[in-house]
């Protein structure tokens, strides 16, 4: 394995660090030209070069930056300590929305179209994305456990299922024809139903009929 390179902070380090997210999340790691970069960036090639060593580092350290900002998005989702039935919704509307933005599809495509060129930073966004997601999920789930909210008695698998309940039809929609083609009554009744399923299978009664009276 390649010794890592050098990544230089500076005056200008978050400019060009801004710059070259614009350009990688657009064109990607191959589409990419350094000289787009350094005019995103309002910055000289020699600038740009001095704190970054190459494309590869740079895109290296565009793509883990990223993955910091969804960490902490996500961090915020399981904090609230209401009862499930009022939370759950925030939840599923948190997960749906980023699927269908246009920053989280083009963090979606960067990942999977650059998963052979950069294998490491792929298992990066699975452990800093969807793998961490699911961890915070699963820790929620266990403290509605212990309240007698819920009763599950696979949490991996429960924490899974929501998340894929939150993205059915819009996430391929908003992927293939663009986030544009996701209405709010379809989201709406994407996170309703979400929710709805998911207390119905696992929810201790009462929470599932307050869901369905409101």
């Amino acid at each position: 394995m390649p010794k890592a390179l050098p990544v230089t902070r500076g005056r200008k380090f978050l400019q060009v660090l801004e710059g070259a997210r614009t350009i990688f999340l657009r064109d990607g790691f191959e589409g990419a030209s350094v000289d787009d970069i350094a005019r995103e960036a309002a910055v000289s090639k020699a600038t740009l070069y001095s704190y970054f060593p190459d494309k590869r580092v740079m895109f290296m350290e565009v793509f883990r930056n990223e993955l910091a900002r969804e960490a902490a998005d996500a961090s915020a989702l399981i904090e609230v300590e209401l009862p499930v039935e009022q939370v759950l919704p925030f939840i599923v509307q948190i997960i749906s929305a980023h699927m269908i933005s246009e920053f989280g599809l083009r963090i979606f495509r960067v990942s999977v179209g650059e998963a052979e060129r950069f294998p490491s930073l792929a298992q990066e966004y699975y452990e800093s994305g969807p793998a961490l997601l699911r961890q915070q999920l699963i820790g929620y789930l266990e403290r509605c456990i212990e309240r007698g909210e819920l009763r599950i008695p696979d949490l991996e698998l429960a924490a899974d299922q929501l998340i894929e309940l939150a993205g059915v039809t819009i996430h391929d929609r908003a992927l293939f024809l663009g986030p544009q083609s996701v209405d709010k009554e379809l989201l709406r009744k994407v996170n309703r139903s979400a929710v709805a399923m998911f207390l119905s299978c696992y929810g201790n009664g009462r929470n599932a009929l307050a869901e369905a009276a409101e």
